[in-house]
């Protein structure tokens, strides 16, 4: 089987024991109540443990349930893991469009917007976060599903690169291409700061490496429009200004919204 967000979508859950797997979650209030029970158990368990190293009678215990209670809702811990990071990583991809400035006409501040909503997201999952690319490194389903997030939010910035300033490539370089590689740099900062936080070494604040990585994008694609550069100081000023999005709308339209990384 290969993993995509429609494979995601369709995780079931049946309500009764002779009920099919049809549905992404259960619809009677019990069977909600226990499909959240089970899946903090298995958050709880994941960060402890790691993917590898996790076991269904582990989260069964965790959540206070027999092993036919849980496989009652999850075939296996795939399953399980396919539920508990599914709706992280679109979280993701919507949590890194901009609403309060324009990639257009203010692209420093657009991309802030954009990796500092990437960067609190991840912060906040990062314990989720840390065993899905342990899966992605060990199992094959989830290393495609990592690819295909990775491919949306490069493509995603390739194409308004286009549409707003009409770049395609940069001294003969495919911008995609480009946009790849700060991907990578904004992945990398997230996984061994937030993922690893527990580690030796700096804290850094989500603003602060919000800043470092936008600077780096900015000065990458738009070498010659510093004047739209933000200070550190601006930065986190510009960002306690904004307004809350509204619910459902984490961005403005389709073309403005911009995303930089996986």
């Amino acid at each position: 089987m290969s993993l995509s967000l429609a494979t995601l979508a369709t995780v079931t859950t049946p309500e009764t024991s002779d009920e099919r797997r049809t549905t992404a979650s259960p619809t009677t209030p019990k069977g909600r109540r226990t499909w959240a029970n089970i899946l903090a158990a298995a958050r709880r368990v994941v960060a402890r443990d790691g993917y590898t190293s996790t076991r269904m009678s582990d989260v069964a215990d965790e959540a206070g349930l027999s092993m036919g209670g849980l496989y009652r809702y999850f075939d296996n811990k795939t399953s399980l893991f396919e539920a508990l990071v599914g709706d992280i990583h679109e979280e993701l991809y919507e949590a890194s469009r901009p609403h309060g400035s324009t990639f257009a006409e203010q692209p420093f501040a657009a991309l802030l917007e954009s990796n500092v909503g990437y960067l609190r997201h991840y912060h906040e999952n990062r314990d989720v976060m840390r065993a899905f690319i342990e899966a992605a490194n060990t199992d094959l389903e989830f290393r495609e599903l990592w690819w295909e997030m990775r491919r949306r939010h490069v493509a995603r910035y390739a194409k308004v690169l286009a549409e707003r300033h009409a770049m395609r490539d940069i001294d003969g370089v495919d911008v995609a291409i480009i946009a790849d590689a700060m991907a990578c740099m904004v992945e990398q900062c997230a996984y061994v700061w937030y993922a690893h936080e527990a580690m030796p070494g700096p804290s850094v604040p989500v603003e602060t490496a919000g800043w470092i990585v936008t600077r780096a994008w900015f000065r990458t694609f738009f070498a010659e429009r510093s004047e739209g550069e933000l200070t550190p100081t601006a930065a986190s000023a510009f960002l306690a200004a904004l307004p809350e999005p509204p619910a459902g709308e984490p961005g403005r339209d389709s073309g403005e919204r911009v995303s930089t990384r996986s």
